[in-house]
C-alpha cells in the first residue's frame, strides 16, 4: 500500500554539504590550534571535540543555518553560523565546569580554535558563494523562470528573482488572460508577455524551466485544469500561496492517521522550541533580576513615598492562548483601574504622578515584568500585552488580532522597537502594532529574539507615544 500523505518534506539541497563541511571546519580549526599550541591530543580533548560538533549541530539548527537561503542573505547566513559556534563553546565551558575538568584544557588553545572556526567556517562559505555568483553572471546553469497570474504575491515574488540574481533565474515574464485594468496596480501590460495558454505552450516546447503559479485559491478550477494541462510536460511548477492565505499560513505539516492537514492558525512554540524559548527567557530573565535587584529597590521605595497606594499593580491581562494572567508594573498613576473598562493613558495625563511620568517615559514601571517571566506568564521578548478591556475592543476591529495570542506576551517585541508602543489614539497604530507582532510570530528564531534584544537597549526604552 502506498503512503497517502500529500505533502513530502523537504529541506536545502545543499542543506546536508553545508552540515558536513561545518563539522570538518570545526574538526581542522581544531588541528591547527594543536599544532599552533602544540598541546596533545587528551580524552579530555576529543570529548572537548565531540561536544562542540553535536553542540553545533543542535544550536545551528535553532538558528536555522541550514535553512534554504536565498541570494543576498549571505552576510546573515554567516552570522547565524557564527551564533550557533559561540553557543556551541559556551556549552563546552559549562560542561568543563559542571564536570570540573576546565584544567586539563588550555585556555589559550580553546582560544585559537575558536578562532580558527570563526575563519573558517566564513572562509568556505565565501568560496561557495563567490562560485555560484560567478556561475551566475557568466550564464552558466541558469533556469527559466515565467509566472502565472499577474496578482500581488506574483510582484513579491518578481521583485525577490529580480533582486537576487545568485538563483540564476532568467525571469520570462506574467503570463494572464485578464484585461490590463484588472491586473495588480504595480504590474503593466508592457511586463505581461501573453495568456496563460501561451505560458502552456512555451512549457510544452521547452522554452520554460520553472513555472510559478501565482492564481489566486478561490480560483482552484482554474489552477486544476492548469495542472492538468501542464502535466505532459517536464516543466517545474509551484503554486505561490495568494496575499491573504500567506499572510496567516504557518507552513507546518501534520499528519493525522494517514490524513496530511497544513496549519493555519498555530503557535510557533512547540516541541523543541518551547524548550529553547523557555530556557531563552530563564536565563535571560534570572541575569537581568540579579543586575536590576538594586534599581528595583530604590524604585520601589520612591513610588512607596512619593504617592498612596501599592507600590505594585498588578492588572488583567491575555496571555498564552488568550488564558488570563496578572502582568506586574510599578504603579504609576494615582488610580489601578483593572474592570472592564480601561482607559488608555494619554499625553498630560492627570492620573499619572510626577514619578511615574518619569517611570512610563523610559519604561522603568515595566521592570517587574521580568518575574512574570521567571513565573512563566510572559516572555522576554512577544507581544507586548494589552488591557482585557482593549482586547476585547480591538479584537472586533483588526484583522486577525487574536492571534498575537499564539505566543506568551512580552516585554519587548518586534512591533515596539519599531516604534509601534504607547497610545493607540486610532485604529491604524493599532493596526501596524498587530501587522509587526503576527511578522514576529511567524518568523520568530533564537536569532530574531537576539536581535530584539539588542535593539531594545538602543531604542526600545524611549518613545514619543508613550505616556
Amino acid at each position: 500500500m502506498t503512503s497517502s500523505r500529500t505533502f513530502k518534506p523537504t529541506s536545502s539541497s545543499d542543506a546536508n554539504f553545508y552540515r558536513l563541511f561545518d563539522i570538518f571546519a570545526l574538526f581542522v580549526a581544531f588541528q591547527c590550534s594543536a599544532l599552533f599550541y602544540g598541546f596533545n591530543l587528551t580524552p579530555f580533548y576529543m570529548v572537548s571535540v565531540l561536544s562542540v560538533a553535536l553542540s553545533f549541530l543542535y544550536s545551528a539548527e535553532m538558528f536555522s543555518t541550514y535553512r534554504s537561503w536565498r541570494a543576498g542573505k549571505f552576510r546573515t547566513m554567516v552570522l547565524c553560523a557564527w551564533g550557533s559556534l559561540f553557543v556551541s563553546f559556551a556549552f563546552l565551558f559549562f560542561i568543563s565546569f559542571a564536570f570540573k575538568f576546565t584544567e586539563a584544557l588550555s585556555r589559550l588553545g580553546l582560544g585559537l580554535w575558536f578562532l580558527f572556526s570563526i575563519i573558517f567556517l566564513y572562509s568556505w562559505r565565501l568560496a561557495v558563494h563567490l562560485y555560484k555568483r560567478n556561475r551566475r553572471k557568466l550564464g552558466l546553469n541558469l533556469r527559466n523562470v515565467a509566472i502565472v497570474g499577474a496578482t500581488e504575491s506574483a510582484v513579491y515574488l518578481y521583485d525577490e528573482i529580480i533582486k537576487n540574481d545568485e538563483l540564476g533565474f532568467k525571469f520570462l515574464g506574467f503570463f494572464d488572460d485578464r484585461k490590463p485594468e484588472r491586473l495588480f496596480t504595480n504590474v503593466t501590460t508592457y511586463d505581461v508577455e501573453g495568456t496563460i495558454q501561451n505560458a502552456i505552450c512555451a512549457a510544452r516546447d521547452g522554452s520554460i524551466d520553472i513555472l510559478y503559479i501565482a492564481l489566486p485559491m478561490k480560483a482552484d478550477k482554474r489552477i486544476a485544469d492548469l495542472l492538468l494541462q501542464l502535466g505532459d510536460t517536464t516543466v517545474d511548477v509551484h503554486i505561490i500561496p495568494d496575499f491573504l492565505l500567506s499572510n496567516l499560513i504557518h507552513a507546518r505539516i501534520e499528519h493525522v492517521g494517514d490524513v496530511d492537514t497544513l496549519s493555519v492558525f498555530e503557535s510557533p512554540f512547540i516541541g523543541a522550541r518551547e524548550f529553547i524559548k523557555r530556557t531563552e527567557d530563564i536565563v535571560v530573565a534570572s541575569i537581568i533580576v540579579m543586575l536590576i535587584s538594586p534599581v528595583l529597590l530604590v524604585i520601589a521605595i520612591a513610588v512607596k513615598v512619593t504617592s498612596t497606594g501599592p507600590i505594585i499593580f498588578k492588572q488583567d491581562r491575555y496571555g498564552l492562548d488568550g488564558r488570563r494572567i496578572k502582568v506586574w508594573k510599578f504603579r504609576s498613576m494615582t488610580v489601578t483601574e483593572n474592570s472592564e473598562v480601561v482607559t488608555q493613558a494619554t499625553k498630560n495625563d492627570k492620573r499619572i504622578t510626577k514619578l511615574g511620568a518619569l517611570l512610563r517615559r523610559t519604561s522603568l514601571d515595566e521592570l517587574p515584568q521580568f518575574i512574570n517571566v521567571l513565573r512563566g506568564d510572559m516572555s522576554i521578548v512577544g507581544p507586548r500585552p494589552h488591557a482585557v478591556a482593549h482586547n476585547e475592543e480591538y479584537r472586533k476591529k483588526v484583522e486577525f488580532y487574536m492571534f498575537r495570542h499564539k505566543a506568551k506576551p512580552g516585554i519587548t517585541g518586534w512591533a515596539q522597537i519599531n516604534g509601534w508602543r504607547g497610545e493607540t489614539d486610532t485604529l491604524n497604530k493599532m493596526t501596524k502594532r498587530v501587522e509587526f507582532d503576527l511578522h514576529y510570530i511567524k518568523n520568530w528564531s533564537l536569532w530574531f529574539d537576539i536581535k530584539i534584544i539588542f535593539l531594545t537597549i538602543f531604542k526600545g526604552f524611549k518613545n514619543a507615544n508613550a505616556y
